[in-house]
């Protein structure tokens, strides 16, 4: 995540230069001490926040903020309260307080990363799925994101989604797994139904990997992994596979 810094004291943006440096994720692209530096280089750079004191000696960052375009995440930095309403306002992702807390500013930039991700993600498996609609073809891929990383996976490569417990497993063809904090009912959605089946409430199977069926309620992969087939959805896997026939 790039981050703009906007402090003219020396001491408080050398510490916030600290304590962003302890955070793995941030990359500080640059910062300033007056609003007309500042000005010039948000624009050029593009950074994903920017940590914005509010009193500079060339007058108040809201100046700037209403003469400036910008899609960053804001979080303003004032040693008054009375700026709080002004900053919430102008549509800030949050405040913080000086003398800034280390756990306070550590867990406001989490806050912030954890939104920003979720909108790259949310984004990014839009544009996936906006441009298979447009081609008019069955999806090839999916967007799997969890707190660590994104990871585009092939549809090919998955063999079978697990669920337990409000997080959902996809397990790989290279034997690999992926934990992702969602229910499967999400990923049914996302995942096509010509190619895969929800077999059983716990288990959505690909069916270019199902070996045999069991009619007494199971499904042998050709990982050799046994998938339960629940009653409810013996007719549907039923059908699918004598339709290969």
């Amino acid at each position: 995540m790039k981050v703009y810094i906007l402090e003219d004291e020396v001491n408080i943006r050398e510490y916030i230069l600290s304590l962003a440096g302890d955070i793995p994720y941030l990359q500080v692209v640059g910062y300033a001490a007056e609003i007309a530096t500042a000005q010039k280089e948000i624009l050029q750079l593009k950074p994903d926040l920017i940590l914005a004191d509010i009193e500079l000696k060339d007058g108040t960052c809201f100046t700037l903020f209403n003469t400036i375009k910008t899609d960053a995440h804001i979080i303003f930095i004032t040693a008054y309260n009375q700026y709080a309403i002004d900053a919430l306002n102008l549509g800030a992702f949050a405040y913080l307080l000086k003398p800034v807390d280390t756990a306070a500013f550590n867990n406001t930039i989490d806050r912030c990363y954890k939104k920003i991700e979720a909108y790259r993600f949310t984004k990014q498996q839009l544009e996936i799925t906006d441009s298979h609609y447009q081609k008019k073809d069955t999806p090839r891929r999916i967007v799997l994101k969890n707190f660590d990383f994104i990871q585009i996976v092939a549809m090919e490569d998955i063999v079978y989604c697990q669920s337990d417990k409000g997080y959902t497993t996809f397990h790989l063809r290279d034997s690999s797994k992926i934990i992702m904090s969602k229910v499967l009912k999400e990923y049914e959605a996302l995942l096509p139904e010509d190619t895969f089946i929800r077999c059983h409430q716990s288990y959505m199977v690909n069916v270019n990997y199902i070996s045999r069926y069991y009619k007494e309620g199971e499904l042998l992969l050709t990982n050799t992994h046994k998938i339960p087939v629940s009653g409810r959805k013996k007719s549907i896997v039923i059908d699918y596979i004598e339709r290969l026939a």
